[in-house]
């Protein structure tokens, strides 16, 4: 039987929310924001491992108290410049210790959202899956493309398209060899490698409580639906 292992690539800034800390560790009702995650993950019992993949040059990660999670948890400070290398330098730093048909999910750090259902829905929907699949919601709003003057160039039909959240859970061969086939090309999520790889992975519905911290007015709402949630 395949062990389940998460990976949360945090080697980078967020430049977009404008702060001197890394984004992942702006306070989120007391605790870093990376936090919430690791702790919705070390406190699955589907999850053998949890991995914070950090850049080299991290200070800020020895400065909280990851001891509650001990059991699980590994940093491994090996981050690229990229997500994509992230994930990639992690998963080659952990191939040593897990098996290619294993599953590897891969969660964003900004996430602090993640429910112990969603994470539940997609091991069950996917755990059997030939290729794998990701947490996504089908796009609600009406999609314009503009031009290069900021104008509306045509209207897109959003028809069939989904916005695509995390996990995102593949095999860690699968993974490791579709991010190793891209070369110089970098994806920004670890279904678009599969996708080049020649593969279709799964959707999963998921809701907009799983959001995906992008700009300051997003920490507030991150902070209601966490404390919704407990």
């Amino acid at each position: 039987m395949p062990d389940y292992i998460a990976l949360i690539p945090a080697a980078g800034f967020g430049s977009r929310m404008g702060n001197e800390v890394p984004k992942q560790y702006l306070p989120v009702l007391g605790n870093p924001m990376i936090f919430h995650a690791v702790n919705r993950l070390c406190n699955a019992d589907a999850i053998k491992r949890v991995y914070v993949v950090l850049s080299p040059q991290d200070d800020w990660w020895r400065e909280y108290d990851w001891s509650a999670f001990v059991e699980k948890l590994t940093p491994l400070y090996c981050g690229g410049d990229t997500r994509a290398e992230s994930v990639l330098n992690g998963l080659l730093q952990i191939q040593h210790d897990i098996r290619s048909h294993d599953w590897v999910l891969v969660h964003d750090a900004a996430r602090p959202c993640l429910t112990a259902d969603h994470l539940a829905h997609l091991i069950a929907e996917v755990g059997n899956d030939e290729v794998g699949g990701l947490l996504a919601v089908p796009v609600a709003d009406t999609l314009k493309r503009a031009d290069e003057q900021g104008r509306v160039q045509r209207t897109e039909p959003r028809e069939g398209l989904w916005q695509a959240q995390t996990p995102q859970m593949f095999r860690h061969g699968v993974l490791v060899k579709a991010l190793q086939a891209l070369g110089t090309e970098m994806p920004t999520d670890e279904s678009r490698a599969v996708e080049h790889f020649g593969l279709r992975p799964k959707l999963v519905a998921c809701d907009s409580r799983n959001l995906k911290v992008t700009y300051p007015q997003d920490l507030q709402l991150a902070e209601l639906i966490l404390k919704e949630g407990t």
